[in-house]
Order: structure tokens, then C-alpha cells, then sequence
């Protein structure tokens, strides 16, 4: 009987992780005490696996939602880590990982421990903590043989490549690591970051357009930036591996965050083997952050006083296919206030190896799910979510480690 997928729900604030069955919801395992990270997000790994960072423990958590009922528990190891986490990647083996850390409930950046994780290190798994640069940094390990960390630095902006080796070695008491190599980079606003493994490229959104360098040894050669092609600029990036394809949301409108509902969005899209393939399609005004790829569209969930929606979009042919209709949030971001301080959220989750898409309502414990553009069912769970929780939705040999960067 093939495996049906899985769909872990997060909730960060309340301090539990659900692993549920799809499409019925039914509970196959439970950890209460774990608060995700939920910047850093979901990693997923080879073999069906995810990580996540538990930002109170300070502890990187593989999990195997697929153990449970198969005589292995859902938490597969663990691993010390420097928190409050930022961002968290691995390398395509799913062996080497690295967690920058960042501001957590702080307004100004203050830290600026790296962690570099080996899980198959002799003995179990080690980590080892190091100083670089205090700040909001992304991160992406490139290379499964003698892997190489690059870390992506705001202001000034720059690229600092480690050897994952060279970070391994380091001395107790969290010394300064120096760079194996490191390169400018011409803005200092950036944010948003992916790894293509097939070709080794990285990538790092900033305000004049998508910056692309890739190995060569310890060194990285810089390519031509990628443009946004029009106003705005993407705050964050995910990788289709199933269509070769490059994603963000392009927000454009007043700087002022109280003016959030005249906030534009467009979906845009870069071919990762075609650069001739691009593109922005119009998603509507309002808040729009992450997105999800599923195998049959890219999901974005859009809110806005007027009201909320899931958009679907088509991979293969860019525009949208759907809008569908979100229950509104008690809670909600309102006109004046900023879209992200004390008020309620949706997560969105989806696996590029089927149709099923998740979204959170926030501060109602609830999760609905569609599969394609037909509404699928509530999901609830006995916390409320608030803040819109965390999902990762999973399903046998989907290929999602092909994105190595935590979403």
C-alpha cells in the first residue's frame, strides 16, 4: 500500500509539533516543549526526512515523519545549536547543515554565531558554534563533497564563503571564523536566498535584482545579477525543483507598513536552465510573503481587509488558475498597524510530489487543506496557532531536499 503524505503543523508560540495523515488529519505523533524557529522554517532532507530549529532548547531537530507506525520514532536526532536562528540549510546530501542566527525578539541584530552541523559524524551527530558577523544573515551549503558554507551578509553586503571542514575543526568557546573566501555584494538590503544543487548556483534577492554566484573551489564566481523586471523587489526565494524554476513575490507600494492593504504583489518566476524564461503575474494588493510549490501550481495566500485568499498559480504556463476563498482571522492585520507585530498570520505549505495544498488560520487552530483547486477539508488541532504556526507538507520521493534552504 503506498505511503499517503504527511503534513507537520507547528505551533511555535504554543510550543508543540503535530505529525498528521492526509488527507484525514489523523494524529501519528506529537512533541509538546518544541518551539520551531519560524524564520529558519522547515528544512526538508533526503529520505522523506525534516529539520527544524527549536529556538527555546537551542537544539537542531531531525525529524522522520514517516518512523511513526514504521517502528522508529518521529524525532531521529538532535543536535546543539546557537540560538535565535535565522536561517538553516543543507548540503545535498542532507549530511552537513549550518544555522546563522539573528535578531529574535530584538529589535537590533546582536549576535553572530554560525553553527555548522555533521549528522553523520562519527559518534552521533556534532556541532560546532563560531563567530562571524553580527547581523540578520542567510545561509546556503554548496557542494556535497568537502561542502562550502556561504554566508549572506546584509550591510555592507557580501558573500563569505567557510569550508563546512574548516568550521568542523574549530576550537571550543565560539572563535572568530575566518573566511576561505569573500566577495561585496552592492546592496545592503538583503533578504531571500536559495541554492540550486544541479548546477550549484546560489542566489540572494536584493533590492536591485537577484544576485547569482557559484564554486569554483573555495572561491565563488559572480554571474549576472537577475532582474525583477518592473518596480518592487522580492523578499524572499523558493526553488520548483520538479519545473526548473525560480520563485518569489515581488512587493511593491508605500514603505510605510501601516499602509500594508495598498501593498502590490506579483508572482515572478525565473527558468533555472532558461534565463529567457521570466516573468510577473499580478496577485492582488495586501500582504503576500511565502509561497508553496506543489506538483500542480505554486500556492501564495494573500490577506487583505477585504478579504483573504489562497492563489494558485500554473507552473508550466504562468497566470493564475484559481482564487480561492480564505475564513477570516480574528486577529487579523488591520490598516495602520504593521502586518506581522501581535496579530494573526497563515502559513502555507505545500510537496512539489502532489497536488495538496495547506493554509493556517491563525488563532483558530485550524488548517485547510485543498487538493488542486477543490477544497479538501478543515483540519484542527487542540492549539491555536497563533501567529499562523508552521507547516511542512510531505509525500514519498518528492524531491523537496532539491531545495536545500529552510522555508
Amino acid at each position: 500500500m503506498p505511503l499517503s503524505p504527511r503534513l507537520l503543523v507547528a505551533d511555535q508560540v504554543a510550543g508543540t509539533l503535530r505529525l498528521l495523515d492526509l488527507p484525514d488529519g489523523a494524529l501519528l505523533g506529537e512533541l509538546t516543549g518544541r518551539h520551531l524557529a519560524e524564520h529558519a522554517g522547515f528544512l526538508a532532507l533526503p529520505g522523506g526526512r525534516a529539520a527544524f530549529v527549536d529556538d527555546l532548547a537551542g537544539e537542531l531537530v531531525v525529524l522522520d515523519p514517516y518512523g511513526p507506525g514504521a517502528g522508529r520514532p518521529l524525532v531521529e536526532a538532535t543536535a546543539p545549536v546557537a540560538v535565535p536562528a535565522e536561517h538553516l540549510a543543507a548540503d545535498p546530501s542532507g549530511r552537513r547543515l549550518a544555522v546563522t542566527t539573528g535578531l529574535g525578539r530584538n529589535h537590533e541584530p546582536w549576535t553572530d554565531l554560525l553553527t555548522a552541523v555533521d549528522l553523520g559524524a562519527p559518534g552521533g551527530p556534532r556541532a560546532v558554534r563560531v563567530r562571524t558577523r553580527v547581523g540578520e544573515p542567510g545561509v546556503t551549503v554548496l557542494g556535497a563533497d568537502d561542502p562550502l558554507v556561504v554566508v549572506r551578509h546584509r550591510e555592507p553586503g557580501a558573500l563569505a564563503a567557510y569550508r563546512h571542514a574548516d568550521l568542523a575543526a574549530a576550537a571550543p568557546s565560539c572563535p572568530p571564523a575566518v573566511p576561505a573566501y569573500e566577495t561585496r555584494l552592492p546592496d545592503a538590503d538583503g533578504h531571500g536566498d536559495a541554492h540550486d544543487p544541479v548546477t550549484g548556483r546560489l542566489f540572494a534577492a536584493a533590492g536591485s535584482g537577484v544576485h547569482r554566484a557559484r564554486r569554483d573551489g573555495d572561491r565563488l564566481v559572480r554571474e549576472e545579477p537577475l532582474s525583477w523586471g518592473g518596480p518592487g523587489r522580492g523578499y524572499y526565494l523558493r526553488l520548483d525543483p520538479v519545473r526548473r524554476t525560480l520563485w518569489s513575490c515581488v512587493r511593491g507600494g508605500p514603505a510605510d507598513p501601516g499602509r500594508w492593504p495598498e501593498w502590490s504583489n506579483d508572482a515572478w518566476f525565473q527558468g533555472l536552465d532558461d534565463d529567457r524564461r521570466t516573468g510577473r503575474i499580478p496577485l492582488g494588493r495586501g500582504l503576500v510573503f511565502r509561497l508553496a510549490v506543489s506538483s500542480a501550481h505554486v500556492a501564495f495566500a494573500r490577506v487583505h481587509p477585504d478579504g483573504d485568499e489562497l492563489v494558485l498559480l500554473d507552473p508550466e504556463e504562468p497566470r493564475v488558475v484559481a482564487r480561492l476563498p480564505l475564513p477570516a482571522m480574528d486577529g487579523a492585520p488591520r490598516p495602520g498597524g504593521t502586518p506581522w507585530d501581535g496579530v494573526q498570520r497563515r502559513a502555507v505549505a505545500a510537496s512539489p510530489g502532489v497536488p495538496l495544498v495547506a493554509v493556517s488560520r491563525g488563532g483558530h487552530g485550524e488548517v485547510h487543506l485543498f487538493d488542486g483547486t477543490s477544497p479538501a477539508g478543515v483540519l484542527r488541532v487542540p492549539t491555536p496557532l497563533d501567529e499562523g504556526g508552521h507547516l511542512a507538507l510531505l509525500a514519498p520521493d518528492d524531491g523537496a531536499h532539491l531545495d536545500p534552504v529552510g522555508r
